[in-house]
């Protein structure tokens, strides 16, 4: 038999891309998810299990059903903007959700644990890149709520013997290259989909958040990391918890990054087609640059992107948006 790891948020766009892997690599997925946010068509390699992640006995059934011998948490309310006229929604969920998964993972003997945290604990960077040592002073409650699950998750691996990895995702980009999976948020405000939305015709303009940042071109620079590069570090993170006790975190980055205005002229390259843009103000809170510094994934993982590439990211996710409307006729 394969072994079971049961996955939060595996109907979701990173989700998904981590149940792939996961498939891929001789074990068996079971997504557990409230399709909120996900879609059941995202879920093609493993069984799907409906449930929200705050109804502990539900996430205990599951548990004893399969009996995985690790879990992958990637379910949570994700929209930075929206966590700050909505706290109470990021924290019931987020951070209560969280707490109900572990206490599920202590009734259950499940020992593992690899989370899906974010850039955002960071806050405004002091220092560029940023490593794992950085200052944690988020400036949102979703910032906030994941800082609050990696601190929970701290004490339990130091009181309970929980081996847990948080993953710090910068900004996930791209699609599986087949054109099997892909982004699909039911409101998005990503930058590369609502780019190649804009190239479809499917949206009049993009708007750029101000011009006037001390970069190379004056807007905004991020640090995207592709979403297969993602899952793989996931894959990784499992393995490495298979022999090493504690909690221990992890940037996942480039250590390069590319401006908005960047982004845009990529994707117009790669697609063939103009995207119009709309120049705005600088939105509150925008950090001139986010960069990790990936050194500890890649010297203690092994962790190496096999898409590093803005262009390899930007055609898998315009292969993908491609197929997109058929995909998402049936949730």
């Amino acid at each position: 038999m394969r072994p079971v790891v049961l996955v939060t948020g595996g109907a979701g766009y990173i989700g998904s891309h981590v149940a792939r892997a996961l498939a891929m690599h001789g074990m068996e997925p079971v997504t557990y998810d409230n399709l909120s946010e996900g879609h059941r068509w995202a879920v093609r390699y493993g069984p799907l299990e409906r449930g929200d992640l705050a109804d502990q006995a539900r996430i205990e059934a599951v548990m004893r059903h399969y009996r995985p011998v690790a879990v992958v948490h990637l379910a949570s309310l994700i929209a930075a903007g929206v966590s700050v006229v909505q706290p109470a929604d990021y924290y019931q969920n987020n951070v209560a959700g969280t707490l109900a998964l572990l206490q599920a993972m202590r009734e259950t003997g499940v020992g593992r644990l690899v989370f899906s945290s974010s850039a955002a604990v960071y806050g405004e960077p002091r220092t560029t890149p940023i490593d794992e040592d950085h200052p944690k002073l988020p400036i949102n409650p979703y910032g906030g709520s994941k800082l609050m699950c990696e601190r929970m998750i701290e004490d339990f691996a130091n009181a309970y013997g929980v081996r847990a990895a948080s993953l710090r995702y910068f900004n996930a980009a791209g699609a599986e290259p087949g054109g099997e999976i892909g982004e699909a948020h039911r409101n998005e405000t990503h930058l590369i989909p609502l780019v190649l939305e804009a190239a479809a015709g499917l949206r009049r303009h993009v708007a750029i958040f101000g011009t006037d940042y001390a970069t190379r071109d004056g807007t905004c620079l991020r640090d995207y990391v592709h979403v297969c590069d993602i899952a793989d570090a996931h894959l990784l993170a499992l393995r490495f918890l298979a022999h090493q006790p504690g909690a221990h975190s992890f940037n996942l980055g480039s250590g390069s990054g590319s401006t908005v205005r960047e982004v845009v002229a990529t994707a117009e390259r790669i697609t063939g087609r103009k995207v119009a843009i709309q120049e705005r103000p600088r939105r509150p809170g925008d950090p001139t640059a986010l960069l990790a510094d990936p050194a500890r994934a890649r010297d203690i993982l092994g962790w190496k992107p096999r898409y590093p590439a803005l262009d390899d990211q930007i055609s898998t996710a315009w292969n993908w948006h491609g197929r997109l409307p058929s995909q998402v006729a049936g949730n």
